[in-house]
């Protein structure tokens, strides 16, 4: 094989491979901008939500002068995040024991001994 053979053949080679990486570049560059325009409609959509009113901000239960303020509970001490779940934890299952009575209360069904608030 002549000399000039190799050269043609090693032109080739690189001419496909260029040829190759332009069309992934192509592609990985407009897959990339319909990502990006994906994500531009998505922050206009949630860019135009309205806040919330004055008056449903204050009927939330827990209101803001209540709670400790996003990402406190990293620097609390355990016992107080101990105390805090405890709290809740009494709260909820409180909370569900008032809806059982008045639900059994609601349906003329007889109330559980455990159920009845004596004090």
């Amino acid at each position: 094989m002549p000399w000039w053979s190799w050269i043609l053949l090693w032109v080739a080679l690189v001419a496909v491979s260029l040829l190759f990486y332009g069309v992934l570049g192509v592609r990985l560059f407009r897959k990339f901008m319909a990502t990006v325009k994906d994500l531009g409609a998505a922050g206009e959509k949630l860019g135009h939500l309205a806040p919330l009113p004055e008056a449903a901000r204050t009927a939330l239960p827990g209101s803001a002068e209540e709670r400790a303020p996003a990402g406190s509970a990293v620097f609390a001490s355990p016992a107080d995040m101990r105390h805090d779940y405890e709290a809740s934890k009494s709260s909820r299952r409180e909370e569900r024991r008032l809806r059982r009575v008045q639900r059994k209360k609601d349906r003329g069904q007889p109330q559980a001994l455990a159920d009845l608030d004596f004090t």
